[in-house]
């Protein structure tokens, strides 16, 4: 008798160890997100939506609700590794689905090196002695082993981080609290809405900034093999993880737009040291209060938030290789610890050298930051397309809103962000997908078109199912 999760039915073994509890999967959401994430780009949100900071992240927790039930939809489906790769090559067809995989290897082959590159250049510029190079090294090689040692290790050194990123953001909302309560800075709701300023193309531009600080939360459907609950768990800890961290960002981004020391200046030129965040809270509790925040976004964006982005990279590698739509040595398990080893030393190596190059990029971080986000973002909306085509044309399911309304709304509110983000993003963006494009036409042309395992047995099983 085979189970909801088992793998079997969809033509695979069952390679990866299931040893993540719920916790786990909420600790691994948390983590990837960095409850303390908006701290790092908390100035160019704050000009890109004329201070209405609060507000593009509480538009962003809005749209993303939408796209975690689409995740939740999908996951009891097909759960199983690879995420949208799985879920648009099995819910609609497996071309699709390798476009789908080759657009988000955009955001979840990237986000390692823009990690470390953040977090590297952060440290050297606290501690100045050291070389970005240096600190890019010993964050990938750290990483690198807790990975490749299993997923419980990198469960429990997450969970550890995590806490002490909690801590972090404990003292500065208690301490930016007290401040505003004694007179520094000053009361007001211009971070939710400020009628001079606003318009919904300048609030969806700058939700397609925030939404850097929500990736993340997705990855938690990469872990879908490893996890003891199966389907179900990682459903409700994506949403759980969106939410509660959306409430952090919201409080903490609202808190810091008023005691931002020159607003004017800000919305004016920008932020170019990327400090803005700092120097409110250098307002709120004096330098400490700064530099405590500014050491703990790198080590967060360095270690915890890097290892788990390896994690959910290596995972995606791994389902693409298995289903021979990348080199084949990146399906290799190991047996001993039960990890895609070879995916995960490849993570690991990309970032190295992504990071090491764009460090000598002025704008490295920004383009790096755009191209993710607008990868991230597409794949979503091919995400969305998949529950409707699945679920209502394929399986023919009379639940009209979990399977046309939600994916729906979800679907038109990021189409409007991605229309109206950087035009550099969607340019380079739309140029990766065309690249996309012509690698799938050379595996048609050499023989290898995308074949997904078992799919006449899924389709099969799905049949039976909507029957009943």
């Amino acid at each position: 008798m085979t189970t909801s999760n088992d793998l079997t039915r969809y033509g695979y073994r069952q390679e990866l160890s299931r040893q993540l509890r719920s916790r786990d999967l909420v600790t691994y959401g948390l983590v990837y997100m960095v409850p303390i994430a908006p701290m790092a780009i908390f100035g160019s949100v704050y000009a890109g939506s004329g201070g209405m900071v609060a507000l593009a992240y509480a538009v962003g927790v809005v749209a993303l609700v939408f796209t975690a039930f689409s995740y939740a939809q999908m996951v009891k489906a097909f759960p199983m590794s690879g995420s949208v790769y799985n879920y648009a090559g099995r819910g609609i067809s497996p071309p699709v689905g390798f476009l789908a995989g080759w657009v988000i290897l955009l955001d979840y082959v990237l986000v390692p090196g823009l990690l470390y590159l953040v977090a590297s250049v952060a440290m050297h510029a606290t501690v100045p002695a050291v070389p970005v190079w240096l600190w890019l090294l010993g964050f990938v090689a750290v990483n690198t082993i807790i990975n490749s040692v299993g997923i419980r290790m990198t469960a429990m050194v997450t969970r550890v981080m995590l806490v002490g990123e909690l801590i972090v953001l404990a003292v500065f909302l208690a301490v930016a609290g007290w401040a505003l309560a004694s007179g520094k800075g000053r009361f007001s709701w211009d971070a939710f809405y400020n009628s001079d300023t606003f318009t919904w193309s300048l609030v969806a531009g700058a939700v397609s900034i925030a939404v850097l600080s929500f990736l993340g939360f997705d990855g938690i459907s990469m872990l879908a093999e490893e996890a003891k609950g199966g389907s179900r768990q990682v459903g409700r800890a994506m949403a759980g993880v969106l939410i509660l961290a959306g409430v952090l960002f919201i409080a903490q981004t609202w808190l810091a737009a008023m005691l931002v020391p020159a607003p004017d200046a800000l919305l004016a030129e920008g932020d170019v040291n990327g400090t803005a965040f700092y120097d409110a809270a250098a307002v709120a509790g004096g330098g400490w209060l700064a530099t405590l925040c500014a050491v703990a976004t790198a080590i967060a964006w360095g270690l915890p938030n890097s290892m788990v982005a390896q994690v959910a990279t290596s995972r995606l590698l791994y389902a693409m290789a298995r289903d021979r739509q990348l080199p084949a040595f990146l399906a290799r398990v190991s047996v001993r610890r039960s990890v895609p080893i070879n995916a995960t030393l490849l993570t690991g190596a990309v970032s190295l050298a992504l990071g090491l190059y764009l460090a000598t990029r002025a704008d490295g971080i920004a383009l790096l930051s755009s191209l993710i986000n607008f990868g991230a973002m597409v794949a979503f909306l091919v995400l969305h397309v998949s529950v409707v085509v699945h679920h209502l044309i394929r399986q023919r399911s009379g639940n009209w809103w979990a399977h046309l309304v939600m994916p729906g709304i979800g679907f038109a509110i990021l189409a409007y962000v991605v229309v109206n983000a950087n035009i550099a993003a969607q340019r380079l963006g739309l140029a990766w997908l065309a690249l996309g494009v012509l690698v799938l036409a050379g595996l048609y042309l050499t023989g290898r078109r995308p074949v997904l395992s078992g799919m006449a047995a899924t389709e099969a099983a799905g049949r039976d199912m909507a029957r009943v």
